[in-house]
């Protein structure tokens, strides 16, 4: 199976942003791959890592790998994740909270269904003439990058039936999920509906249980 990649949304091609972005996108990394990812030298990431470690933006932790001196691997901290845009903060939550004391959890669950209802609409005409699982996984990507997802996908080395994972590297709703998780459910809902009725998607990595990232596996139906 042909191992294609939807890349997350760029970020400006600053130094300091492309290290940024890569840590969030692929976790922490030791200054040898970050500097493999970006094809620049290891000096030059080591000098990038020493400011943004200064800022508050970066840190290490030494790792044993057996003989020879730890290994140093870098990651983002909480004021690096901040770097990322949030699109529904306080006001989001302000806003959730007043529909629920004045609707109730059914009026909020009402006002999921509506935004699940516009979002099931455009992703399904963008789904249209994308017959292969892989390009609508391409064109989901697509879509959620365009909202800030920072999403891509792989094939899944430990699917038996050539499934993928699909990563979303950012959530620009965190902040309102944490306040209503419905939005979660919501979107899982979405992406079985939108993939089509022979996949399966599951979640196996969410942030609000504390993974760095949401990453969910999609395969084929055994009885497809």
């Amino acid at each position: 199976m042909p191992a294609s990649v939807a890349g997350p949304a760029p970020m400006p091609h600053q130094p300091a942003d492309r290290i940024l972005s890569t840590l969030k996108t692929r976790g922490a990394l030791g200054i040898p791959d970050i500097a493999k990812v970006l094809n620049v030298t290891v000096e030059a990431v080591r000098q990038q890592m020493a400011k943004l470690q200064a800022e508050g933006w970066v840190d290490a932790e030494s790792r044993s790998s057996g003989r020879g001196r730890p290994t140093q691997i870098w990651r983002l901290t909480g004021e690096g994740h901040k770097r990322f845009p949030d699109t529904h903060a306080e006001m989001t939550v302000q806003m959730i909270s007043a529909v629920i004391s004045v609707f109730g959890e059914k009026g909020m669950d009402q006002l999921i269904a509506a935004r699940e209802a516009t979002m099931r609409a455009n992703y399904a005409e963008a789904m249209r003439g994308a017959r292969s699982l892989e390009s609508r996984l391409a064109r989901l990507a697509e879509i959620r990058n365009r909202e800030g997802y920072m999403a891509e996908f792989r094939p899944d080395e430990q699917s038996p039936s050539d499934g993928f994972l699909f990563i979303e590297n950012h959530c620009p709703i965190c902040t309102a999920a944490r306040a209503c998780t419905g939005f979660c459910r919501s979107e899982l809902q979405l992406f079985n509906e939108v993939l089509g009725p022979h996949v399966a998607v599951s979640r196996v990595e969410h942030v609000l249980a504390g993974a760095r990232r949401c990453a969910y596996r999609v395969e084929p139906r055994a009885n497809a």
